[in-house]
């Protein structure tokens, strides 16, 4: 290849920092071809010299240009360094070249991070342990590239037991409102932290993302929102330092709902092995006596289900005198429901409720078929579905309230105790509507329920999404988090919506009188106003010691102070919290 002939590469770094801090641990060291040409990108390069049988000597002449670089222009740090596993792993010397560069150039190895990349699929494991054992004796750190793209990178992790691990881009970007993403950055950094890796966020362009990556504890992170690479790129962006120099915390993405909606027929399938349309019935009959559990059995052909032959239907067949001898020899498409109900494995399990719910009640009983891609994939149960659905909405109903869908006491307790351990200010504003029950006693709960979506949507809607929370209590109770700094005002606002909102659901008779008349707590007569609504506001400031029960407490406190007054009202509670002993708020 020309290119390699005339050295006509051009190294360049992106420096990896401390989300925390921001200071720069190091840069990774990477490439680029001729400008201009469609061998500027790497991903273009290195597919254009494995097309030529050039892979082996494009990584070392790139590796070279790095080191060179990162040398002449004295960058501070670490030096990550990009390294396939076939360089370190395979006899033919190129290890030892790698190394006997370093040495060159005078680069400790102490500085040196390899950074195992995924161009190459490893399959060698045992010798890529003994290859790093070697390095890391003379003073390597290791890193592992584009965790979570696939199983290979999750097995190194495994085996080699790096210093860092590297997130692919695809959990990075848009986590800050993707719940599952979320969840799965979650649990890579406990394990890493139970293991003392760090972990460095990849592809990070975003500043909802940086901050939901800083706040989430993740130790570190690269990408364009950063700065991009460049020869030397000394100094990160103005936008990521103003990002990361707050001192609010983000909102989490909820997992919420979300728990029901991503679970599919895979978590159902069942391994159970099908029958031939020609199986005599008497050896189905053998199976369903063996196993008590069996309801119902599969018939496939070729791959394709045709049918099922259901436990009861079998037994009770045989059960009459003589059947089973005149019909145990037959095929056992004579019992099989030519007609069952058959699911694809990434249908939701809330989608295959409704067709259950809208099929034939003999699915419930005998189960379904599960294919993938039209073919048998294995069978699952109408008790198994009910069973991991109600599992399902039981775990959702602790992080989302049903109704509105909104944070649920499980979230709401978390962020505070969050924002109290960040040290952040804020303020918590209980949020309670009043004369609601005699509301949704004489206009119904189909009504009640409409106010109580209806409130939930004002005061989300006065909401800063990254900065502000918005949490569902319970019945007509709500909370908001506010680290906006014009909280007061936004309060003020959500007051005039409610009031306007209310006044729209009246009719002109319902708005003259004013009022409509029911039963008081004690079952006598009384008339009452139509629904206003009530927050109770406490000022949190970073000095407090107080817990999220304190808080939760102080702010309830405040809100029975609102309802005294008439009308839709704002008490704010100014004094100061911290935690008395026995565990209640202790206004001073």
């Amino acid at each position: 290849m020309e290119v390699l002939a005339a050295r006509q590469l051009t190294a360049v770094v992106q420096p990896v920092i401390h989300l925390k801090t921001q200071e720069i641990l190091g840069y990774e060291g990477l490439v680029r071809g001729p400008e201009g040409s469609s061998l500027y990108h790497p991903a273009q390069l290195f597919a254009a010299a494995d097309a030529q049988g050039l892979r082996a000597e494009t990584e070392l002449l790139a590796q070279e240009l790095v080191v060179e670089n990162f040398v002449t222009r004295r960058l501070p740090g670490k030096l990550f360094l990009n390294v396939s596993p076939a360089t370190l792993a395979e006899h033919d010397g190129r290890g030892y070249l790698l190394l006997m560069q370093l040495r060159r150039l005078r680069v400790p190895a102490g500085r040196v991070i390899i950074e195992l990349t995924e161009n190459q699929p490893t399959t060698n494991f045992c010798l890529m342990r003994t290859a790093m054992a070697h390095f890391r004796s003379l003073g390597f750190e290791v890193a592992i590239d584009d965790l979570g793209e696939g199983f290979s990178s999750l097995r190194l992790w495994s085996e080699l037991h790096p210093e860092f691990v590297k997130l692919d881009m695809h959990f990075t970007q848009g986590i800050a409102h993707d719940s599952l993403k979320f969840q799965f950055v979650k649990a890579i950094q406990q394990i890493a932290d139970s293991c003392g890796t760090k972990v460095i966020a990849e592809g990070i362009e975003q500043a909802a993302d940086l901050l939901v990556l800083r706040d989430l504890g993740i130790p570190l992170g690269q990408g364009y929102l950063i700065a991009r690479p460049s020869a030397e790129a000394r100094a990160i962006s103005q936008e990521a330092r103003q990002a990361l120099g707050g001192s609010r915390i983000v909102v989490y993405p909820e997992l919420g709902h979300t728990l029901v909606r991503s679970a599919t027929a895979r978590k159902l399938l069942l391994d159970i092995e099908p029958v031939a349309p020609d199986t005599a019935n008497e050896e189905l009959f053998v199976r369903f006596d063996a196993n008590s559990e069996l309801t119902s059995l599969p018939v496939v052909s070729d791959g394709r289900p045709l049918g099922l032959v259901n436990r009861a239907e079998l037994i009770d067949g045989f059960a009459r005198p003589y059947r089973r001898e005149l019909y145990g020899r037959r095929a056992c498409t004579m019992f099989m429901d030519d007609a069952p109900l058959v699911v694809d494995i990434n249908l939701s399990l809330q989608q295959i409720s409704a067709l259950l719910s809208e099929a034939d009640g003999r699915h419930l009983a005998n189960g379904f078929i599960v294919t993938e891609q039209g073919k048998y994939a294995g069978m699952a149960t109408g008790r198994d579905l009910i069973r991991e659905i109600t599992q399902m909405q039981i775990m959702a109903a602790r992080y989302a309230n049903p109704l509105t869908l909104l944070p649920g006491n499980v979230p709401i307790a978390e962020h505070l105790a969050r924002l109290l351990d960040s040290g952040a200010s804020f303020c918590a504003c209980h949020c309670d509507l009043d004369n609601f029950k005699p509301y949704n006693d004489v206009y119904g709960y189909h009504q009640g329920d409409h106010v109580i979506r209806l409130t939930g949507q004002l005061l989300a809607g006065v909401c800063d999404p990254e900065h502000d929370f918005v949490g569902h209590i319970g019945g007509d109770d709500f909370i908001i988090v506010f680290q906006s700094p014009d909280w007061h005002a936004r309060c003020g606002r959500v007051l005039r919506d409610f009031e306007i909102a209310i006044d729209g659901m009246l009719t002109d008779e319902e708005r003259a009188v004013g009022g409509y008349s029911s039963e008081d707590r004690r079952g006598e007569p009384a008339y009452f106003p139509f629904p206003t609504l009530s927050i109770g506001a406490v000022v949190v400031d970073a000095t407090t010691n107080a817990s999220h029960m304190d808080v939760s407490s102080a702010a309830a406190d405040a809100k029975r102070q609102a309802k005294r007054a008439a009308g839709n009202s704002l008490f704010v509670e100014r004094r100061r919290i911290f935690r008395h002993p026995a565990g209640s708020p202790l206004e001073v």
